[in-house]
């Protein structure tokens, strides 16, 4: 009879209509977040062949940039964007050295010396001067989404033709100096900011954070934006072509090089977004980013790594099936999140084997 009152059991714990109706809308919170990484994954991808691995570090940066501002300090990857400046500025002079022109050293120089150098400075200047969110949130991205393409063009643009398996153990290899870097910046520590809204809403038995509905309509903008890059401006067009003949783009123009690093721009913007919007409602450590990247990774699989339609919803899937696992299983959510992607990859497989026979 009590259980007939209150709700039936799942597993060893009281399951009722209310908790589900929670249950579903933390998974399409969390699974908001893995959506974003999920079409910058895709994008990545389609583009450049690259299984972007340190889409989670950019998260960790976007995260952890903005703790650091907020409590007044210096972020280090404000000293890393002007390394990197430095670095590929100085590869691009020496790829060019038979054929150095004034104005290839100026432009260079400019954008890659001294525009980050210039970006550095003013971190250190306003950090102390703690201006408000709204100015740490555009600092933070400023910092970080210079690195999408800085990272293209030293890691990746000399090798852009090899196959995708040279890409993956690069990009593993970037991933780990990242990482190692974020370690060195921001020590072993894990760091929250304040909501950036505090208020909240309901809607029947359901209340919104201030955050959470920050997250929505983030993420919805994000989306709508990206939409609109691809439908109406002739960037979102290069890279469309990009993405669906490499080949056929250059033949007509399209410099795969400039693909390769707006595409890793827009990566590192939606990574370095999605740290910021995390960081109040999760602790995030120096490591933290490769976790939450490889949920985007498994909704970017499921979705085929091609489709960005099939990747969002994917990436609510994952989403719900965090958060009922966290409900029955918190040990295991991790491991059952990430078995998700193994029947897929079977058949997959498995449909591969079949076609090759039929072939």
């Amino acid at each position: 009879m009590a259980k007939a009152r209150h709700g039936r059991r799942w597993g060893e714990r009281v399951f009722d209509p209310s908790i589900f109706l929670f249950l579903v809308q933390d998974g399409v919170i969390n699974g908001a977040i893995y959506a974003l990484l999920a079409v910058a994954l895709v994008l990545a991808f389609a583009v450049t062949r690259i299984i972007l691995i340190p889409q989670g570090a950019f998260v960790t940066f976007g995260a952890l940039s903005l703790a650091a501002l907020e409590g007044g300090k210096v972020p280090g990857t404000a000293g890393l964007l002007a390394a990197m400046g430095l670095a590929a500025a100085a590869l691009t002079l020496l790829r060019a050295r038979s054929g150095l022109s004034g104005a290839l050293v100026a432009r260079t120089l400019a954008l890659d010396v001294a525009a980050p150098l210039a970006m550095y400075a003013l971190a250190r200047y306003a950090a102390p001067l703690k201006l408000g969110m709204a100015f740490d949130i555009a600092l933070s991205l400023a910092l970080i989404v210079p690195m999408g393409p800085l990272v293209y063009r030293i890691a990746f643009e000399p090798i852009a033709e090899a196959s995708v398996l040279v890409l993956l153990i690069a990009s593993v290899g970037v991933d780990l100096a990242l990482t190692g870097l974020g370690l060195a910046f921001f020590g072993p520590e894990g760091y929250r900011t304040a909501a950036l809204w505090d208020g909240s809403a309901s809607l029947g038995a359901l209340r919104f954070t201030g955050q959470s509905l920050i997250m929505l309509a983030t993420t919805l903008a994000v989306m709508l934006a990206l939409y609109l890059l691809f439908a109406r401006t002739l960037v979102g067009k290069a890279l469309q072509a990009s993405a669906v003949n490499r080949t056929g783009a250059r033949l007509v123009g399209i410099p795969t090089a400039f693909s390769g690093r707006a595409a890793l721009a827009i990566c590192a913007f939606i990574g370095a977004l999605s740290g910021m919007l995390i960081v109040p409602v999760t602790t995030i450590y120096y490591d933290s980013g490769f976790i939450i990247g490889l949920k985007g990774f498994v909704a970017a699989i499921l979705g085929g790594l091609a489709s960005y339609p099939l990747a969002v919803l994917a990436a609510i899937f994952v989403g719900l099936v965090e958060s009922f696992s966290s409900f029955e299983a918190s040990a295991f959510k991790e491991v059952i999140v990430f078995t998700v992607i193994l029947p897929v990859l079977l058949w997959r497989s498995l449909r591969g084997a079949v076609l090759d026979d039929e072939a």
